[in-house]
């Protein structure tokens, strides 16, 4: 059995690490230079850099963030963030590197997802998918249905997940499951999938929503949005079917150490590197 991840989550905001509680409220976290390396000592699988604002704000990422922070870790990066095309791939890969996430712009242009894992590797491309739940009434589920979204029954209804665009910020209209099925077919290497009702919630992951992607598709899904207590990371690998655990305020904040995750989940069986 493969390895599972645990990944913390830098999300950057006039270059300064932010967390927020479902993509509102941000407050500062620190500096990212500086906790990318504190998380590469601490033992950490792999780091996510996300400039949050740049689609929103229509720019380029912070380069020169990104190579401050590739020179002083020795793990995986993946970096996303207002990147939308060829040549800003090429560039962030330049910087350090090691994976490109995109959302905005693989939903605006799919076929930018084709593009880059037939330049760069299927493994150096990572969709990320921030979804919310959008609750239907059982007489409209038939209808909706027919529209091809995918129903699912949760705790407090019915809904499907939708897709949202520029950090949260907009509504698509796409189902999230049958997204993921088709950027695997595009041929990315990994789906980001973040719950944006869990996020920084700290109640644990959209289980349901993370199972149901990961059934839908063959490649490595990252869980995002709701890690409060290393339970929430075990629940996402062994009820989510996750590969990897995303997390950013239990660390930011040292309410639990990597260690102390790792070892919870490997005490129940979980195989992680320890």
């Amino acid at each position: 059995m493969l390895t599972k991840r645990i990944i913390p989550c830098l999300d950057i905001k006039d270059g300064r690490v932010v967390k927020g509680t479902k993509f509102l409220n941000l407050r500062d976290a620190g500096d990212p230079v500086e906790l990318a390396q504190y998380y590469d000592n601490e033992g950490a699988d792999e780091l996510v850099f996300l400039d949050i604002t740049a689609s929103a704000e229509k720019r380029s990422i912070l380069i020169d963030v990104v190579e401050r922070t590739a020179e002083k870790v020795f793990i995986p990066l993946t970096v996303g963030g207002g990147i939308k095309s060829i040549e800003d791939f090429r560039m962030i890969l330049r910087a350090g590197a090691d994976k490109i996430s995109i959302n905005t712009s693989a939903v605006k242009n799919p076929m930018l997802v084709k593009e880059a894992s037939e330049i760069f590797g299927s493994q150096c491309v990572v969709v990320a998918i921030d979804a919310k739940r959008h609750y239907v009434k059982e007489d409209e589920i038939e209808s909706i249905k027919e529209d091809g979204k995918n129903i699912f029954k949760v705790e407090d209804g019915y809904c499907w997940f939708e897709v949202y665009i520029y950090g949260g910020r907009k509504e698509t209209g796409i189902d999230a499951v049958n997204w993921a099925k088709k950027v695997e077919e595009l041929g990315a290497g990994e789906i980001l999938l973040t719950s944006m009702d869990k996020d920084g919630t700290k109640s644990g992951y959209d289980i349901i929503l993370t199972r149901e992607i990961s059934k839908s598709v063959k490649l490595p899904v990252i869980a995002s949005g709701g890690a409060g207590k290393p339970e929430h990371v075990y629940e996402a690998f062994v009820e989510g079917k996750a590969d990897a655990s995303l997390m950013a305020g239990i660390l930011h904040y040292k309410e639990y150490t990597i260690k102390e995750i790792k070892e919870y989940c490997a005490e129940r069986g979980i195989p992680m590197r320890l």
